[in-house]
């Protein structure tokens, strides 16, 4: 078994809770299907927000879905001029068999734009 690095995005609609809440839950939910893997096999999530989201923590939806025993921290995007707005950023290292080109990486919504080399 190694470690790998899972990376994903996503764009959410609005600087709400809400918004917050449901796109770190849909982003962190793919990604985990995509590649099989659960929370258990999670070492740490590391989550950043584009400055325009201020509404809520990233982490604290994550720990609804099971990360409650997994370190979560987050941090702001740099804010660079005619970046994408309303981007969740996520990067998840985890246990895994599988190779890193069978890893999967998730862009959501907006955020495929971010790597449409891997973007779904």
């Amino acid at each position: 078994m190694s470690i790998r690095a899972i990376r994903g995005a996503t764009q959410l609609s609005a600087n709400t809770a809400q918004a917050i809440d449901a796109g770190v839950k849909e982003l962190i939910s793919a990604i985990l299907v995509a590649n099989a893997i659960t929370p258990d096999d999670v070492i740490s999530v590391f989550f950043t927000s584009t400055p325009d989201l201020t509404a809520a923590f990233p982490a604290a939806a994550c720990r609804e879905i099971g990360f409650a025993s997994v370190p979560l921290i987050g941090s702001v995007e740099v804010d660079v001029p005619g970046a994408l707005p309303l981007i969740i950023r996520a990067m998840l290292h985890v246990h895994s068999q599988s190779s890193r080109e069978q890893i999967t990486h998730i862009y959501l919504h907006g955020a495929a734009a971010l790597r449409r080399d891997i973007a779904q």
